[in-house]
């Protein structure tokens, strides 16, 4: 056990990843006609590799860190309403006739259910995968190997024909708005909390909420994939900033197993 635990300390970004992966796809033989994948593995690897190497209260401290500048609320907030309005406006023949009660349900529901994607995912990818990838590499190239592992881990909802069924189209947009979801972590220093909230938006307002059935969902997605790669493109071209390489000294601490995040300045 101890060699596992010094293994693990030596190669947490690795174990995570692999344990996000057998955990999540441990349901796909048996459920092709249902679940295919555990939504809450991302954050189960983050904790299994935090209490051995000592980082879950990094970990807890992004997940409440709110103090972060105001735009980061209106983009956590209004990209994903834009884009979702945006793709159904640009479609049409939408209902707009909402169950809001349903919807702030949902919404809530969102926060605390380890089975959905913002609190199965984010404290994953983003909370414990992103800062070790950025003290490594490039935040772009970050931001493209994690798109690259997100969507590659979703692959199993590909192939079920019941339930949460999400096509290939799903796995491109997947990839592309890792890329904001990057950059709003980035910007928000570091904030679980605020991708979470894009997170939770993204999921509660989506083509079933206007009505849309069969061939009609397939194309607002396709629409909102294209969507969201002007967004990613718009974030990198025109905030470089952002996506700056941060000073050497700001990272993973191997000795004391510290990781800190820089602040990016506008």
């Amino acid at each position: 056990m101890t060699a596992l635990a010094a293994a693990i300390r030596r190669h947490p970004l690795i174990t995570f990843f692999v344990l996000a992966f057998v955990i999540g796809w441990s349901p796909w033989p048996f459920g092709i006609e249902g679940t295919a994948l555990l939504p809450c593995a991302p954050l189960v690897a983050a904790v299994i590799v935090g209490a051995v190497t000592g980082t879950l209260r990094d970990l807890g401290s992004r997940l409440i860190r709110w103090r972060v500048p105001w735009y980061c609320y209106v983009a956590a907030i209004g990209l994903p309403l834009v884009v979702i309005f945006g793709t159904v406006g640009l479609h049409g023949g939408a209902s707009w006739q909402f169950a809001w009660a349903d919807l702030a349900i949902l919404f809530a529901l969102r926060w605390i259910n380890p089975l959905d994607g913002p609190l199965g995912e984010e404290p994953g990818w983003r909370g414990f995968a992103l800062p070790r990838l950025d003290a490594r590499h490039a935040p772009l190239l970050s931001a493209a190997v994690l798109g690259l592992v997100a969507a590659v881990w979703h692959l199993p909802l590909v192939f079920v024909t019941q339930g949460n069924k999400v096509g290939w189209v799903g796995l491109l947009t997947t990839f592309v708005i890792t890329f904001v979801y990057c950059w709003l972590f980035r910007r928000a220093n570091g904030s679980v909390l605020l991708v979470m909230l894009f997170h939770v938006i993204q999921g509660t307002i989506v083509p079933g909420t206007f009505g849309y059935e069969g061939q009609d969902v397939d194309d607002v997605l396709t629409l909102g994939f294209y969507a969201w790669m002007t967004v990613a493109v718009a974030l990198v071209v025109f905030d470089r900033a952002a996506w700056r390489p941060a000073p050497r000294a700001v990272g993973v601490r191997p000795s004391a197993g510290v990781l800190t995040t820089p602040v990016v300045q506008p």
